[in-house]
């Protein structure tokens, strides 16, 4: 993987948080508490897992470029627990948009960061999956997206268009 490479998936990934937060930001109350998707998320709640996705990824993308074989503890078995856990539902909207963005900026900034000779470091996910540094940072931005595209499917099918 190149710098080239590596600045795609950063400026995607900030191309994605420009996109949205103004979009976030505008919506209703209404919309981001009482819709959910398929998984009985509320916009909030999945603004919310974004946040505990980008924590997480943030901090084995920093240890993967010291350790090259990491034990750190999963959390997609327990994305509900986090959630209920840290009571998105009931945040505040503007606060939690501001962190989900600043995050995924961070990230974005520790990308093009990345120790280059240690993208096949690896971790061990709970499933005993190794995963490397590379995978992970080509895997962040797919799961942005997979999120955002619940939001917006939440909205259409109330016919809220942002």
């Amino acid at each position: 993987m190149e710098t080239n490479e590596l600045s795609i998936y950063a400026d995607d990934i900030k191309r994605v948080v420009s996109e949205w937060e103004p979009r976030l930001i505008a919506l209703s109350e209404e919309a981001i508490t009482r819709r959910e998707n398929h998984q009985h998320r509320t916009i909030k709640q999945l603004i919310g897992h974004l946040i505990d996705s980008a924590s997480n990824n943030h901090q084995r993308m920093v240890r993967l470029q010291y350790n090259e074989n990491l034990i750190f503890p999963d959390y997609q078995q327990d994305n509900d627990l986090w959630i209920a856990i840290q009571d998105y539902q009931h945040a505040d909207w503007p606060n939690l948009v501001t962190l989900w963005k600043s995050f995924n900026i961070q990230i974005a900034h520790l990308i093009l960061s990345i120790d280059k000779t240690k993208l096949n470091s690896c971790w061990t996910n709970f499933e005993g999956a190794k995963v490397t540094l590379k995978d992970m940072v080509k895997g962040y931005p797919d799961h942005l997206n997979l999120h955002l595209n619940d939001i917006r499917e939440i909205l259409s099918a109330h016919q809220v268009y942002i």
